[in-house]
């Protein structure tokens, strides 16, 4: 169960590196806590934790949509960045669906 715990935890990192690195402190902070909620054992609180994996994943995306858009403007190469993000977003949407196992779904129940 733990090695599927590892990569949230990577991506939870990344993104708040992310915010922090754009002065975004409360999601941050954020970023942060949302591993913590595994510590409740309902299922919901799993669910939570991968809703936001996805999400931070949509970050990801849009964030290399923007650099895109940017650099295409200043006629600056924008592939390496693209594939850098890109990874990043599979790497989140990898974490979130690792939690998707019945192993983790048998700790996380239901009622």
């Amino acid at each position: 169960m733990v090695l599927r715990i590892i990569p949230l935890l990577i991506a939870s990192l990344l993104l708040a590196a992310h915010f922090l690195r754009h002065g975004d402190i409360g999601f941050m902070a954020v970023c942060l806590l949302v591993p913590l909620i595994l510590l409740i054992k309902k299922r919901w609180s799993l669910i939570l934790v991968q809703l936001s994996a996805y999400a931070g994943a949509a970050v990801w995306v849009y964030t290399a949509l923007q650099i895109i858009r940017e650099r295409m403007m200043f006629g600056r190469p924008w592939g390496v960045a693209v594939v850098i993000l890109g990874a990043v977003a599979l790497f989140t949407i990898f974490a979130g669906l690792l939690l998707n196992s019945r192993n983790m779904k048998d700790r996380y129940p239901s009622r």
